[in-house]
């Protein structure tokens, strides 16, 4: 019998055959070495199918089949169905691989190149790494593919170039470094898997533990002569008051609009800032708000997820003894920042409780909340969960709050005037009765 093949591969009762026989292919079995293939979850219909192909009257009379079945399931004489349909072994894995709808990978080799691979590559890393241990191991631990060895044998060689002559005399840039060493000015940004290669390959020649924190990161680097870019992030500083007489300390002092400091300012000449309570905000358009509210609070803005230029302001009013507070949106991520402030720098958190966000009433935002950080108040996150909504700091009743000016009546924002008849125990002003102003300037 010669059996029409489109028929056998199309044929849904069929297919648990095929994919017993892919999976034999894909273990690395020749077609010509699988003799039997045993099938489990055959319907009754493909067994019967197969009997009426195999069986030979002989076998019908004494009641005995080529398939019988077995508790694992059917078992198929591979070898007896290819001639039966006439089907040469060489054309079985297309058969298979058009039933089944994938391509057989024969597992077994792809094993063998894999290991071959890894071999191939840990002596490569063993060669040019000597001096990194654990970085050879948490390279050489993570999945490599044949795609992929390129790029492992590139960033290997790169790391060796760069980390054999630390630390660089003079320093030089982590961007001309990366150009130099690997072709590309941000193949070893921080944030890249090479630049977390690179941070480990330096906190381990150092002997200390990996640093997290982005100020950590850089000043880790720097003690090896490496420079992560210091100059494009800035933070925002605003009636900010300084002592000192250096050129920064100036411009703090006679500036009249926000004054935009970045990480080499305020770690080669770090101002020496007078003594006061410094309001941190998330977001730029609150210092926009300072001004249009005629605000004379000091105040600075680190502009959403904290980075090595925020950690460096932020531990520099620490060490110089100010009084912190900060103030963020109140959506999952605003309270998580919030939270890393307050529990690394001993900030006082304003404008981020429950009663703001009872004050602002049925129009909090239109973006809905999301799932809130676990530590995050239980009065608050109750309070927010009613809301349903974002509080964001641009909200009249977040804006207020921070710079109501002393004397203002309350409920009356200090940048517009009520219409007439208007209530002045608004949800602004129940707020402001029972927590205040924050126009403290220590």
């Amino acid at each position: 019998m010669t059996a029409d093949l489109s028929l056998l591969t199309a044929d849904p009762e069929l297919l648990p055959l095929w994919q017993a026989v892919h999976d034999r292919l894909a273990a690395g079995t020749h077609p010509a070495d699988i003799a039997t293939v045993t099938v489990p979850s055959l319907t009754p219909g493909a067994v019967a199918a197969l009997r009426s192909w195999l069986d030979t009257p002989a076998q019908r009379r004494r009641g005995r089949t080529s398939a019988p079945d077995t508790p694992h399931g059917t078992k198929v004489p591979l070898r007896a169905l290819l001639q039966v349909i006439g089907l040469p072994p060489h054309e079985l894995q297309p058969l298979v691989e058009r039933a089944v709808g994938r391509p057989v990978i024969n597992r077994r080799q792809d094993r063998l190149a894999r290991t071959t691979l890894r071999q191939r590559l840990s002596a490569h890393a063993d060669a040019q790494l000597p001096h990194l241990p654990q970085l050879r191991a948490r390279i050489m631990a993570a999945g490599i593919t044949q795609d992929e060895e390129r790029e492992t044998r590139r960033l290997i060689d790169a790391l060796a170039s760069i980390t054999r002559h630390l630390p660089h005399q003079p320093p030089r840039t982590l961007a001309k470094l990366a150009h130099d060493h690997a072709g590309d000015p941000h193949y070893f940004d921080p944030a890249t898997l090479p630049g977390q290669r690179l941070i480990a390959a330096v906190a381990e020649m150092a002997g200390r533990p990996e640093p997290t924190r982005p100020d950590h990161i850089r000043a880790q680097l720097s003690d090896h002569g490496i420079l992560a870019d210091r100059l494009s992030a800035t933070v925002l500083l605003h009636q900010v008051r300084a002592t000192g007489d250096s050129s920064i300390d100036r411009r703090l002092n006679e500036a009249t609009t926000p004054v935009a400091l970045n990480l080499l300012d305020l770690t080669r000449t770090p101002p020496r800032l007078a003594p006061q309570t410094l309001t941190v905000v998330e977001n730029p358009s609150v210092l926009e708000a300072a001004m249009e509210y005629a605000s004379t609070q000091p105040i600075a803005c680190t502009s959403g997820q904290l980075r090595a230029v925020d950690h460096a302001l932020l531990q520099l009013a620490v060490d110089q003894g100010l009084r912190l507070r900060y103030a963020g949106d109140l959506d999952p991520a605003g309270l998580q920042i919030a939270a890393t402030v307050q529990q690394t720098y001993g900030a006082e958190l304003i404008a981020m409780d429950a009663a703001l966000v009872h004050a602002a009433g049925n129009s909090p935002s239109a973006v809905p909340l999301g799932p809130l950080p676990s530590d995050c108040d239980p009065v608050l996150a109750t309070q927010l969960h009613v809301a349903g909504r974002v509080v964001y700091q641009e909200h009249d009743v977040v804006l207020d709050h921070l710079f109501r000016r002393p004397g203002a009546d309350e409920g009356v924002s200090s940048r517009a005037t009520p219409a007439a008849g208007h209530s002045p125990q608004t949800p602004t002003a129940r707020y402001l009765g029972r927590n205040g102003g924050c126009e403290d300037h220590g």
